[in-house]
């Protein structure tokens, strides 16, 4: 993630922003090397310093925005000579929020950050997928209105959702699902075959100004835009203590309006749940 170098500097506990300011202004600051400037962006990974002592930031985590190309598999399984993860070729231990499938192409998160990741991915957490879809033959209207009130597929219906033709095969569509091969499945049920499928955005985030096969970190407005998005999501040990709660509740009836409840047979307890990189742009492209 991005941030103002008077942040980073602040945030280590060296001085307050204004001073991180002025000593920028004075010309103290080195960023990598270099003499920084008011308003200079960095990242955890890069080496600051004030008056030659460097400077230890806090903030560990990596947020990070893939164009992914077609031909990548969204794995970090390192058997597979197109896994995501050697793509991007990050130096530190990285993986996908989500998953598109190798046909497909655009916007994947990354990230070390294991307590995001669901809190993003859950359907039930209602955050949006943008995707722009190519199919085989002319869009019915017909089309159109199944796409958008529900496909049954994979033993449901998929949750309503967005969608506006741009011509007369290709189409936008807005999930807030993420059901495997969902899009494809979607088109195929109603007599469709998808010729071409990129996502173009994730909740705040889209692909302007990212090459295919380029990533960058997220910023730091990004960032706090996802962190207010998400303040209020359900994670998967969250879930899962309001089902235990659910499931765990006496239940009554008529007949049993005079009898003690039964106590629970089993009690539930909550499981518990860095190399330098000295790179200088804030764009990297990999191998090709």
């Amino acid at each position: 993630m991005e941030l103002r170098l008077n942040k980073a500097i602040s945030d280590s506990g060296i001085c307050s922003r204004r001073e991180a300011d002025r000593h920028i202004e004075e010309g103290h600051v080195t960023v990598n090397g270099r003499v920084a400037s008011v308003g200079t962006k960095v990242t955890q990974f890069d080496k600051i310093r004030v008056n030659g002592h460097l400077v230890q930031q806090q903030n560990n985590t990596v947020y990070i925005a893939f164009n992914k190309p077609v031909g990548i598999t969204c794995t970090t399984d390192p058997s597979d000579p197109d896994n995501i993860v050697d793509y991007v070729n990050f130096p530190e231990r990285i993986f996908n929020i989500g998953r598109l499938d190798k046909p497909s192409e655009g916007l994947i998160f990354l990230t070390n950050d294991g307590n995001i990741v669901n809190k993003i991915l859950r359907a039930g957490n209602n955050h949006e997928k943008e995707y722009v879809v190519t199919v085989n033959k002319p869009i019915t209207p017909e089309f159109e209105k199944q796409m958008q009130r529900g496909v049954p597929i994979l033993g449901t219906i998929t949750k309503p959702c967005k969608l506006t033709r741009e011509t007369d095969t290709r189409f936008r569509i807005i999930l807030t699902q993420g059901l495997n091969r969902q899009i494809r499945r979607m088109c195929e049920a109603l007599g469709y075959e998808v010729q071409r499928l990129k996502r173009v955005r994730i909740m705040n985030v889209t692909l302007t100004g990212l090459s295919v096969g380029d990533w960058r970190f997220l910023t730091e407005e990004e960032m706090s835009e996802i962190n207010r998005m998400i303040k209020d999501s359900v994670g998967t040990e969250d879930a899962s203590k309001q089902k235990r709660k659910t499931s765990n509740k006496p239940k009554t009836s008529d007949r049993s309006k005079n009898s003690k409840p039964k106590t629970p047979n089993s009690q539930f307890q909550a499981s518990k749940s860095k190399k330098e990189y000295a790179g200088k742009g804030r764009v990297k492209k990999s191998r090709r």
